[in-house]
């Protein structure tokens, strides 16, 4: 297919496709074409990697025909309009990444056919432009297109292919918004090709909203140890910027780290590409217990989803995050959470997702760290999680939510909850989309960050009206003392109780129903006695 003529900015509307429904399914063709000669891991990188370049390169036309369309433009000479057009700073300011000639879509469209060395020397001398260009991005993108392995005519279709997706020309919806919905589409989608092995950089957003819901990250410093791709800053800044508008968009600072340079990389895009400040994640990827890059930081809020049951880690005996106990080297789930607690400022909050066993285990000293995390007032609210949320497992989770300070906390005016613990039994809530996954719906994730609101008394419960209340079978609000009876065992289900059942009042009389019930019981013995009686004397007969 050859490529598309491309209108220059300013020139009208860019012809292909555009609504984002379209582009997500042009790009996983995009996606399939690789598929076949490379593992999912890899044409992940391949894929995003384009995307990313097209976006960029897409945002830096969009913004060249708002210069282009711009009245101040008659008034410069006609001599010096293209520098105008080709000045840095004019994009920059904008929080537009600058693109270099050579690095533009339609320069790499129109090559493509006649580059030398194929078009995977056109694409990483692009990638390496971008890079030098724009320092938030520097070792971030791929550079891995003309490689002796890489099928060049297949990556020629690829390029064709995603030259029909255009991410600008959606009314007043930025090219930004437009591919950070499409990004978002992917991952979720390479999470699902890869199974077990996309739990390092995918958490299902219904986990994530339920995370962002109940802790309301507003303002303030945000922190997630191992943070895969990003999706919880992403979903972060989406809550304040529902909450609190655009230009408040800014009142959280993402703070982060991740073992896995992939994974690492591809949170740097999917920063950048949601105009988040992608430094907070540092300049290289690191493994959180054995090289923190961020000793000093206090965070405001952690959000969090550790590897479940990590046996490989790098233990230190006498590391100082270990207030509680030292955690066991089988097992790295009270290594996560006391290394959170560590992070945790003054009046901090987060929430975790772990596995179910961390819930309850007793093995290797875990009972007893447990027990201490408890007594220290730390542990706030429990959730049990309901099965099909993790297409990458099959272990059951729950959300372990962390607090310093469970006081009122002055102007603040919080209901007082020290010494107690809030347990939400989520099993039986969400929808199978099918066969096996389960998402929450915004009913469901309302209903369990509404409980928990209530229980807490912040200002959104206070401005819905919200009164907690313990609800039987699904929410209970459990004072230390019972806890410590339960050997801390922290499951919801040994807490909530069982749901009330509300009573027919046509339904039968329970003392009438056994009656009747023995009487049909004790008709029916009498009649298989009879019949077996029956069947006896028959058998006799045949046999005399």
């Amino acid at each position: 297919m050859p490529p598309r003529k491309r209108a220059a900015a300013g020139q009208g509307e860019l012809p292909g496709i555009s609504s984002t429904k379209e582009i997500q399914d042009i790009l996983w063709k995009a996606a399939d074409k690789l598929r076949g000669s490379m593992d999912a891991a890899q044409y992940k990188e391949f894929v995003l990697g384009l995307v990313f370049l097209k976006y960029v390169s897409d945002a830096f036309a969009e913004r060249q025909a708002e210069l282009a369309a711009d009245p101040e433009l008659a008034a410069i000479p006609e001599h010096r309009r293209g520098a105008f057009l080709e000045d840095k700073d004019e994009y920059t300011e904008k929080n537009v990444f600058w693109v270099p000639k050579e690095a533009r879509w339609d320069y790499i469209s129109e090559n493509a056919a006649s580059a030398k060395g194929g078009v995977g020397s056109l694409l990483d001398n692009a990638m390496s432009l971008v890079m030098k260009e724009n320092p938030t991005l520097t070792g971030v993108l791929p550079l891995i297109f003309n490689r002796d392995n890489v099928d060049q005519r297949r990556l020629k279709e690829l390029v064709d292919l995603i030259s029909d997706a255009r991410f600008t020309g959606h009314g007043d919806r930025p090219a930004r918004d437009v591919l950070g919905e499409v990004y978002e589409y992917f991952l979720e989608r390479f999470a699902r090709a890869e199974g077990k092995r996309a739990g390092e950089f995918y958490t299902p957003a219904s986990v994530v909203r339920l995370l962002v819901e109940i802790l309301e990250p507003y303002e303030g410093r945000v922190y997630d140890p191992c943070c895969g791709s990003g999706g919880m800053f992403v979903q972060a800044s989406k809550f304040v910027v529902a909450h609190a508008g655009h230009d408040h968009s800014h009142d959280i600072a993402i703070y982060g780290q991740e073992a896995n340079e992939r994974t690492w990389r591809l949170a740097k895009m999917n920063l950048a590409i949601h105009g988040i400040d992608p430094k907070g994640i540092g300049t290289r990827w690191a493994d959180t217990f054995a090289d923190d890059k961020l000793p000093d930081l206090k965070a405001d809020f952690i959000m969090a989803n550790p590897p479940f049951n990590m046996s490989e880690w790098a233990r230190k005996a006498d590391d100082k995050r270990w207030v509680y106990g030292t955690p066991p080297q089988q097992n790295a789930n009270y290594a996560w959470l006391q290394h959170i607690i560590s992070k945790l400022g003054e009046r901090g909050t987060a929430g975790v997702v772990l596995a179910n066993g961390s819930m309850s285990s007793k093995q290797n000293g875990e009972g007893e760290i447990r027990a201490a995390m408890v007594e220290a007032d730390l542990v706030a609210c429990m959730v049990a999680l309901p099965g099909n949320l993790f297409r990458s497992t099959a272990i059951p989770a729950c959300l372990w939510f962390l607090a310093k300070d469970k006081a009122p906390q002055g102007g603040k005016a919080l209901t007082d909850r020290r010494g107690e613990v809030l347990f939400i039994d989520a099993r039986n809530i969400g929808d199978m989309v099918d066969r096996t996954e389960r998402i929450f719906t915004d009913e469901d994730l309302a209903r369990v960050a509404d409980v928990y609101h209530a229980w807490r008394g912040t200002k959104s419960a206070k401005a819905k009206g919200s009164v907690y209340e313990d609800v039987p079978g699904f929410c209970y609000s459990a004072p230390l003392k019972e806890i410590r009876e339960h050997d801390f065992i922290l499951t919801p289900g040994r807490y909530v109780g069982a749901a009330e059942v509300e009573e027919d009042p046509d339904a039968e009389p329970a003392k009438e129903r056994i009656t009747r019930l023995t009487k049909e019981l004790f008709e029916h013995l009498d009649e298989s006695v009879r019949l077996d009686q029956v069947v006896r004397a028959e058998l006799g007969r045949l046999d005399g």
